[in-house]
């Protein structure tokens, strides 16, 4: 299989030499991956709703790859503060509960933009055929 680029059309993406996902063999590597809602580029202030719009963004773009949440194998999370990691957690819940990927969280000092409080990659099994 040939390896492919997804993007998202986030400006970042261009302009720092990233794709948004790889599909790399039977593998969808989604990068790691904010809160934004890129087709209005806001982020909610709220750690929990910057998750959400996380899982909707990756939601999109492994379905656009030909996979979806329910292939995961792989997550990682990063918070900017340990008070984010119940609500966090708990999102990831509400998308992973029955799927259940490896997954860690870790907490960092920091990301791209303080406002950025949450960050998510996601590793995927493209279908078997």
């Amino acid at each position: 299989m040939t390896r492919r680029l997804i993007s998202t059309g986030s400006p970042f993406e261009r302009s720092f030499g990233y794709s948004r996902a790889v599909i790399d063999g039977d593998l969808v590597f989604v990068s790691g991956t904010t809160g934004y809602d890129y087709a209005t580029m806001t982020l909610p202030e709220d750690a929990a709703e910057q998750a959400r719009n996380i899982f909707r963004t990756i939601g999109s773009v492994l379905e656009e790859a030909g996979s979806s949440l329910s292939q995961a194998v792989r997550a990682q999370y990063f918070v900017t503060d340990r008070n984010y990691c119940e609500p966090v957690l708990a999102v990831c819940g509400e998308f992973f509960r029955e799927i259940r990927p490896a997954a860690g969280i870790y907490v960092i000092a920091g990301l791209l933009k303080p406002e950025m409080k949450v960050e998510i990659e996601v590793t995927a099994r493209l279908p078997r055929s």
